[in-house]
């Protein structure tokens, strides 16, 4: 469950103390946080175990509606004993493939709904749940089944709430959705639309409006014994409390909600509670708690966001989502393949019907046939050519970035040197008003040349490899920007070929070029995970977004980034929302990458999708 981020404008000082103490010790907690990452436990309960057991038992009986029924069982329990992870997601995926096995339209759709909510969860999948949401919406509206469609459109205006700016006609849902619930006699979902319209008053800094509806759907909640909506309703009230500077009110409301939070594994509202409550603590001049609290909220949100397991919850969508369009793409082969042999069975027939028409239809489907093979030899050998091009251009780029530096190293750094030692020789033969202007223009002029030639050939690069040329390059960056930007790096890196470490180096300079320039971000991580078969490179920064779907190719970078990595073999997507930051994942086959991997022009399937004419050289980052 998504909430929403408040700002409180009245901070007394004690806040800002708080604030810059926090910058003394932020390289403490990062160190912290690393030992601090939550990992699930290898035991599972015997709850769990005996459910397992059950699952095989009706596999072998092949009853796909109990199983699909035991696999939500099992989630429930993943859910209770470890929190947010991807046991949870697995159970709940194969109670929708059971539930479709069974053709059980209720069940499947309400699995829909299981996953929407966990995803929801994890702002990263929002767009997933809202995808698995609406199915699900359009199928109870269609079944005019109005407890499920009541529950979809809480759920939508759940996440709905938490963008920006709030959608104007948000509270009209929530108040139609809460008189359907009442005429439904639906008291949970009332009770939580009640706990939204609070979430979105205070969104709209109208406390009171917000208290009403909180202490409202509190009453509801206690009476059903929904511990959830009971403290998210505390969350709720100490916000109130807090915006109107009764810190200590808020800090007893927020600890109620802690409590149960803490009993219930949910780790998104424990994360909120903690922050807030070192707000209070800060108001209220507790620095120690205050520091505790914080220290609380990274661990949480570590376990949430960055945890090693929520990827690969996150992941784990992305492949199913592919397996999905594999499947798609069967049937559609397969679709193809009767269709074909329909038609050879109609061929068959005329063949025996009328041997001479048959004759001509034959020789025709030869000349076709022969015509198709002809047109596909051509399109390979211009797609190879087409590579071939790339490879040149590529190297061509490299080739003359690499004489340049050679040049301005050997040449003209050479001879400014020369220039720098005379003028120190006969330094007494120049006025002081000459000697130091022209002094300090000689160092500017050195240190320049130094830049431009590392720059455009990476000195770490070429003796020391690509990780080494990475930390150099962040190291660098961080001394010339306020960006703060990390490099992680997961797995062994074995020894790979001087063009895919360029290239590579290059993309992911253009990247964090691009975040410096375009996104103002306040953080930019870069991981590199690693293993026998493949390389993950994801840069993410938190700045402003860009909707790429509507930023043009051509002349930007991005079609470049495209035609190199595609040139390696690999692939990558992009992810952002304006306001949301952006999230680059690149997936590169590592052998394509090591020394003496074969030549990638000899892959004719991976065929750069973006026309020659388009490659233009990366923009270089001049530090």
């Amino acid at each position: 469950m998504m909430l929403p981020e408040l700002i409180d404008q009245r901070k007394p000082y004690g806040s800002l103390l708080l604030e810059r103490g926090r910058c003394m010790w932020a390289g403490f907690v990062l160190v912290l946080s690393v030992w601090l990452l939550p990992t699930v436990a290898k035991a599972d309960s015997p709850a769990i175990d005996s459910v397992k057991r059950q699952i095989r038992q009706l596999l072998a009986d092949k009853n796909s509606r109990q199983v699909a029924s035991a696999y939500q069982h099992l989630g429930g329990l993943y859910n209770q004993q470890y929190g947010y992870n991807k046991y949870t997601i697995d159970a709940y995926a194969n109670e929708l493939k059971y539930y479709n096995l069974a053709g059980d339209s209720l069940g499947y759709y309400n699995a829909h709904i299981t996953i929407a909510d966990y995803y929801s969860q994890d702002y990263l999948m929002q767009s997933y749940a809202e995808n698995y949401l609406n199915k699900a919406l359009q199928f109870f509206a269609r079944t005019e089944n109005q407890q499920k469609v009541i529950e979809c459109r809480l759920s939508l205006a759940n996440m709905l709430q938490t963008k920006e700016p709030l959608p104007k006609s948000l509270l009209t849902e929530l108040r139609e959705t809460e008189r359907l619930c009442v005429q439904h006699n639906q008291s949970q979902s009332q009770s939580y639309a009640l706990n939204l319209l609070a979430s979105s008053y205070l969104r709209l800094k109208q406390p009171d409006s917000a208290q009403y509806f909180a202490s409202k759907s509190l009453l509801i909640a206690r009476r059903l014994n929904v511990n959830w909506l009971i403290a998210l309703n505390f969350f709720y009230l100490g916000l109130v409390e807090q915006f109107k500077n009764h810190s200590a009110n808020a800090v007893a409301y927020y600890q109620k909600g802690y409590r149960i939070s803490e009993s219930e594994k949910n780790i998104p509202m424990l994360r909120e509670l903690s922050k807030h409550v070192a707000d209070s603590y800060s108001h209220l001049g507790d620095y120690k708690n205050a520091y505790q609290s914080l220290l609380k909220t990274l661990t949480f949100t570590n376990q949430l966001y960055y945890s090693e397991q929520t990827k690969s919850i996150r992941l784990q969508e992305l492949d199913r989502q592919i397996k999905t369009l594999a499947i798609g793409k069967q049937l559609v082969e397969e679709q193809s393949r009767h269709q074909r042999m329909l038609n050879s069975a109609l061929v068959a027939f005329l063949i025996i019907s009328i041997l001479g028409v048959a004759a001509l239809v034959f020789l025709r489907r030869q000349q076709k046939l022969i015509a198709h093979q002809q047109a596909v030899i051509a399109q390979q050998q211009i797609r190879q050519l087409e590579l071939k091009s790339l490879q040149a251009m590529i190297e061509g780029q490299e080739g003359e970035r690499s004489r340049i530096a050679r040049d301005l190293h050997d040449g003209l750094g050479i001879q400014l040197s020369r220039i720098k030692l005379f003028v120190e020789a006969h330094q007494e033969q120049l006025p002081p008003s000459v000697k130091e202007p022209l002094n300090q223009f000689l160092d500017e002029a050195c240190t320049e040349t130094r830049l431009i030639s590392n720059d455009l050939r990476p000195y770490a690069l070429s003796m020391f490899g690509l990780l080494p040329a990475l930390e150099d390059l962040v190291q660098k960056l961080n001394l010339v920007n306020e960006t703060n930007l990390v490099l992680e790096h997961y797995g062994e890196l074995p020894c790979l070929g001087d063009e895919a470490s360029v290239m590579i180096y290059r993309v992911v300079q253009e990247l964090l070029n691009n975040a410096l320039k375009h996104a103002h971000a306040q953080k930019i991580s870069v991981q590199i995970i690693t293993n026998e078969e493949t390389a993950l490179i994801s840069v993410d920064d938190d700045g402003q977004g860009a909707d790429f779907d509507k930023i043009p190719a051509k002349g930007n970078g991005i079609a470049n980034i495209h035609s190199r990595i595609t040139y390696l073999g690999g692939q990558v997507m992009w992810q952002s929302e304006p306001g949301k930051g952006t999230s680059v994942m690149i997936s590169l086959p590592m052998q394509r990458l090591v020394k003496d991997s074969p030549p990638v022009i000899a892959e004719v399937e991976n065929v750069n999708p973006y026309p020659v004419k388009h490659v233009e050289p990366l923009a270089d980052v001049v530090m």
